[in-house]
């Protein structure tokens, strides 16, 4: 099955061409961005070596249309997506910090914490917590926005204003459209019988407006439980059933990598690769109620090229 992990387009206007972990980024003409949300996958800030069919359109579209139930908030990049693997959106100037805003003691946080480190990123976290409990108010534990093949790290508000990232009055703005953003989540996937866990958020600005940018709501962004088991695996310390990228962190986990240099990647067998594309499908189909429509992946990148060509 095609998978498309990579992309090389040369666009009319093309000023510059940015790839991630797993999108390319077009810009055209310093006004709008062509963001191609790939099927690479990556995990502990390494791009896995092969694709998952149909994420980059799960992604993609999960983001869309959270980006279109959550405007009203704030404004967001996205114009249109004119291609189930594209958004086109407003070129913003990206703050260097990335919002992550936990409502549960889960994932990277509890293995912190499991450490003996009780303070993320300046914030206390009580003694006595267990994994995935629920915290009494959702915290925001910022990271730097690493450069292409660096890691994010944690930062706390006081070392962003320190640091002259953003000021002050633009953080404390950030943190309140964070949470109402994380609120707005939380009651959609609730609809839909699921817990938002956690979730980061990037802006930017355009006419000195605060912009929300990139994704929102993914399962590359965002951690997802089912909510019928969440109290009872809870209180019986069972797994949370998890709609997020974990399940492959734990998987390269449980095969000793956690991207730590020495360490080699386990073998993606075509079971493998099946089961994190089909959990990124129910994913899609949980959180958003529709049923998901595979693409026509025979040739993608002429379908995309096509797909933009009222741009050109």
């Amino acid at each position: 099955m095609e998978t498309l992990t990579k992309t090389n387009f040369k666009f009319k206007n093309q000023k510059s061409f940015y790839k991630g972990k797993v999108r390319d980024v077009y810009n055209i003409n310093n006004e709008i961005l062509i963001m191609i949300a790939s099927d690479r996958i990556s995990a502990f800030d390494v791009v896995l070596p092969k694709g998952i069919p149909y994420k980059g359109q799960v992604l993609n579209q999960i983001a869309s249309k959270f980006l279109d139930l959550t405007n009203d908030i704030v404004p967001n990049w996205k114009i249109e997506s004119p291609d189930p693997m594209v958004t086109v959106g407003h070129l913003c100037k990206p703050y260097p910090v990335e919002m992550i805003v936990r409502g549960y003691l889960t994932g990277s946080s509890w293995r912190t914490y499991k450490s003996g480190i009780h303070e993320i990123c300046g914030i206390k976290i009580p003694d006595g917590m267990r994994e995935h409990q629920k915290f009494d108010t959702p915290i925001i534990t910022p990271t730097t926005k690493a450069e292409q093949g660096e890691h994010d790290a944690d930062i706390s508000k006081k070392e962003i204003i320190e640091q002259g990232l953003i000021t002050i009055d633009e953080y404390e703005e950030l943190e309140k459209i964070a949470i109402k953003l994380f609120e707005r989540g939380t009651q959609i996937a609730k609809e839909k019988g699921l817990i938002l866990v956690d979730t980061k958020y990037e802006f930017g600005k355009k006419d000195n407006k605060i912009y929300l940018i990139d994704e929102i709501h993914t399962p590359d962004s965002s951690r997802y439980f089912y909510l019928d088991k969440y109290k009872e695996n809870f209180d019986k310390g069972l797994p949370q059933k998890q709609l997020s990228k974990e399940f492959v962190r734990e998987w390269l986990m449980k095969n000793n990598f956690q991207g730590r240099n020495g360490e080699q990647l386990p073998k993606m067998t075509d079971e493998i690769i099946n089961n994190i594309s089909n959990r990124y499908i129910e994913l899609y189909e949980k959180i958003t109620g529709d049923k998901f429509k595979k693409s026509n992946n025979n040739n993608i990148l002429n379908r995309i090229e096509n797909n933009l060509q009222k741009y050109f």
